[in-house]
């Protein structure tokens, strides 16, 4: 038996009840269910009453799909928004990265099992409302990728966090190429507890309805019996003695030449890695090696905090049009010419002091904005 839990058909997030089981669905199918303000605010106050609610025994979170088209969980956070208010000095851009990052600290610490259903893309944004999940599912369509680094931007949303935490220099790699993980690799890399087929969703979401409680047991229990078999191969593992060799490498100008020193050598993995990086920004670039790494001896409040201050910079150390996230959105998603102009265009130009600069807090420690993280 469902029960709408929602002001109106038309809202982006929609809630039912089901049984003991609270249902949150992604509903912006058209854009990917990229994430809005809204839907933060809407996801965070659902959040926040079923942890109080004894008639809610655990959560279910999904994406909303298109008939005929590939499935999508979350693309991410609403670009195309930020863009626009960053050129206009829009207050909610504030808002939003604020209020994003408080939610998913709550995912994080949620006091009840909390059923994430990676079912097509997840990426940025949605891996943010995802990690802190304590039942992470994959399926056969998984794209799984943090890829902040193509316009600009930094693996954000608790990244530094989560991606540091992958083994070896899995994160930096990660991170730095957005690349792209099916189900098998994301198990692997521990951003993912179990692979299920896409099409048991129902019976799955029928038997969490069915049961008088869900306990973490018994919600493991009944998502394992419907487990994939096969996950699929795991083709980013099989270069993690690649990975580990390059992405150690003590700055970006370093983990460049060792990757093109393998490319020269041969190696086409290296040549692919190579030209992927040669395509993001060299600012930001740095920027993620620095946060990842910083991120590993941090706690997940503090790295968050870290990343909000990085963020605030991204839009306004370089203001407007100067800035590197404004440029890579311009690029991919608003004029959509791909040829970003990054300043400065080379890592070699890098300077170290441009990259401490975006690890400066703009607010002093009682007033930063997520001060109240735990």
């Amino acid at each position: 038996m469902s029960h709408a839990h929602t002001p109106s058909a038309e809202s982006h997030v929609l809630a039912d009840r089901r049984g003991r089981l609270g249902v949150i669905t992604l509903n912006r199918a058209a854009a990917l269910n990229a994430l809005s303000l809204g839907m933060v605010r809407e996801i965070t106050r659902l959040l926040q009453h079923w942890a109080n609610d004894d008639s809610v025994d655990a959560v279910f979170i999904r994406g909303a799909g298109r008939a005929g088209k590939a499935p999508a969980f979350c693309a991410g956070g609403d670009i195309r928004f930020f863009h626009q208010a960053a050129l206009a000095g829009d207050p909610r851009l504030e808002d939003f990265f604020t209020e994003e990052y408080a939610l998913n600290h709550l995912i994080h610490a949620y006091p009840k099992p909390y059923i994430a259903w990676m079912d097509g893309i997840c990426m940025g944004g949605g891996m943010g409302i995802t990690q802190g999940a304590s039942h992470r599912v994959v399926t056969e369509h998984s794209k799984l990728a943090m890829p902040e680094t193509h316009i600009g931007l930094f693996p954000d949303v608790g990244g530094g966090w989560f991606l540091s935490r992958c083994e070896g220099r899995l994160g930096e790699y990660l991170a730095l190429t957005g690349q792209v993980l099916g189900a098998a690799d994301a198990l692997a890399a521990g951003l993912a507890d179990i692979a299920l087929p896409a099409a048991s969703l129902a019976i799955v979401l029928d038997e969490l309805t069915a049961a008088p409680r869900l306990t973490p047991q018994r919600v493991g229990d009944l998502l394992r019996r419907h487990a994939l078999a096969d996950a699929g191969a795991a083709t980013v593992a099989a270069h993690r003695d690649d990975i580990d060799r390059h992405f150690s490498q003590a700055d970006m100008p370093a983990i460049e030449r060792s990757l093109q020193a393998a490319a020269d050598a041969g190696s086409d993995w290296a040549r692919r890695a190579l030209d992927t990086l040669h395509h993001q920004s060299p600012l930001m670039c740095a920027v993620t090696l620095e946060q990842v790494r910083r991120a590993r001896s941090m706690s997940l409040a503090d790295d968050l905090r870290m990343e909000r201050d990085l963020v605030r910079h991204c839009f306004h150390l370089r203001p407007g049009t100067a800035s590197e996230t404004v440029e890579g959105i311009r690029a991919l998603a608003v004029d959509k010419d791909h040829t970003p102009r990054w300043n400065p265009a080379r890592v070699s130009d890098v300077d170290p002091a441009m990259v401490a600069a975006f690890f400066t807090s703009p607010w002093p420690a009682t007033a930063h904005p997520l001060a109240h993280l735990r």
